[in-house]
């Protein structure tokens, strides 16, 4: 049996010499929480959406919000959702690239 080289298309190449030189820039929590903010704040509007439109359909619910929320919790639990969806979410989009690297990788030895 022969040895088979097999050779990366310029799309997969390109790829393997973007992940090996930003692998590390992307791994790190501030960039994560930095790119992954705008899909954070995604989650995070429309609770405060409802949150805020809710006395006009729903008189009880905000009877007990506007005796036992303050802003600032509001605004700080907010923050605490829209950082915690950021950085699951790159940590997603990093552990792919990562796995599609390492498969690259792993075809371009064969």
């Amino acid at each position: 049996m022969t040895g088979f080289i097999y050779m990366l298309d310029e799309k997969e190449q390109l790829f393997v010499d973007y992940w090996e030189a930003n692998r590390d820039k992307e791994a790190k929590i501030g960039y994560q929480i930095l790119r992954g903010l705008p899909v954070g704040m995604l989650f995070t509007i429309p609770i405060f959406i409802i949150l805020f439109t809710g006395r006009f359909w729903y008189k009880r619910a905000d009877m007990v919000a506007n005796t036992e929320l303050s802003p600032l919790l509001m605004i700080i639990i907010g923050v605490i959702i829209a950082v915690f969806v950021a950085i699951v979410h790159q940590r997603h989009k990093w552990d792919m690239k990562n796995q599609q690297y390492k498969e690259l990788k792993a075809k371009s030895k064969k």
